[in-house]
């Protein structure tokens, strides 16, 4: 049986503007504003909801499985 991988977002720094969206939005406090730019402080407690790809006003983050 192969591992079973679970969702991590991945933020592109150039792209984050430090809005904050992100980690207003997260229900697993996976994301915190560091240095003005979002950053994955708790990437085990995603659950792959994508609501912070989803709520991205500058397309920074992407869920990948």
């Amino acid at each position: 049986m192969g591992s079973i991988t679970m969702p991590k977002p991945v933020i592109n720094k150039d792209a984050c503007t430090g809005c904050g969206t992100c980690v207003s939005v997260c229900p697993q406090g996976v994301l915190e504003l560091k240095d003005g730019k979002a950053e994955v402080v708790n990437p085990d407690n995603c659950t792959g909801c994508r609501t912070c790809e989803a709520t991205c006003p500058s397309a920074a983050i992407t869920v990948q499985d």
